[in-house]
């Protein structure tokens, strides 16, 4: 690989977790629009970082506090590190799915600023649960545990891209740049991304991956039924949905 295809794939990179975080761009780096479409490959890469920084904030925090505060520190600050992207999408879902009946008044709920009752309630019981299921877990199993949740959603929320159609509303969409078809090859390493962590633990747990996956198309079902595809907040709802999935299904067996 030449040394400007490998400059290339990091401003790919870096144009991803720009993206998905509030980790800045580095003002020495020039940025490209042209970018934002391939980023996408790496959207499980950037679920690495966003579980090693819950695992080192749970790890830190438990020098001083108990578990449970560890955990609650941990989930915000991943929420911090996140700008909250995928909660955001996942109660836009709760409100639109919740409260719609048909595409375009489903859509419409989507994109409104707003959040509703079933934005609120989904949020209550989403980070409630996943709350309640990281307490449960083995303090010394839970950092790579983390790493493998946020990795292995983020996967799967891009695996949406290949097998379902982008409908969205274009105009003041954020996530509009960065939907493009993807292609086998960049399929297979944005799954290589997303299931290393599953090998780090134990390769059993690729397992969970069958479930996940019957998992997410459970969810692109329902999306493609009412709405005809998915958009960026159906992503977000993917990757909420399937890491609280993950961290039970870890739970259940060991």
């Amino acid at each position: 690989m030449s040394v400007t295809r490998i400059h290339k794939e990091i401003r790919t990179f870096l144009t991803a977790l720009t993206f998905y975080t509030r980790i800045p761009w580095p003002q020495s780096v020039t940025y490209s629009h042209d970018l934002q479409g391939p980023s996408i490959v790496y959207f499980p890469l950037v679920g690495w970082i966003v579980g090693i920084a819950a695992a080192l904030i749970f790890q830190l925090s438990l020098l001083w506090f108990p578990v449970s505060v560890a955990v609650g520190l941990s989930m915000a600050g991943t929420i911090l590190l996140t700008g909250a992207l995928h909660e955001d999408g996942f109660a836009d879902c709760c409100d639109g799915f919740g409260a719609g009946w048909e595409k375009e008044q489903i859509l419409s709920i989507m994109k409104d600023s707003s959040i509703g009752t079933y934005g609120v309630l989904g949020l209550i019981a989403v980070l409630g649960l996943k709350f309640l299921v990281l307490v449960e877990i083995d303090p010394q199993q839970l950092v790579l545990t983390m790493i493998a949740g946020h990795s292995i959603s983020r996967f799967l929320a891009v695996l949406l891209l290949y097998t379902h159609d982008y409908i969205g509303i274009q105009q003041g969409s954020k996530a509009k740049n960065f939907i493009k078809p993807l292609s086998g090859k960049e399929l297979c390493l944005t799954g290589i991304f997303g299931c290393l962590p599953l090998l780090w633990i134990h390769p059993v747990y690729l397992v969970f991956l069958l479930i996940l996956l019957a998992a997410q198309q459970l969810l692109g079902r329902t999306f493609r039924q009412k709405i005809g595809g998915y958009t960026g907040d159906c992503l977000g709802a993917t990757q909420q949905v399937t890491e609280i999935l993950f961290y039970m299904l870890f739970l259940a067996v060991v």
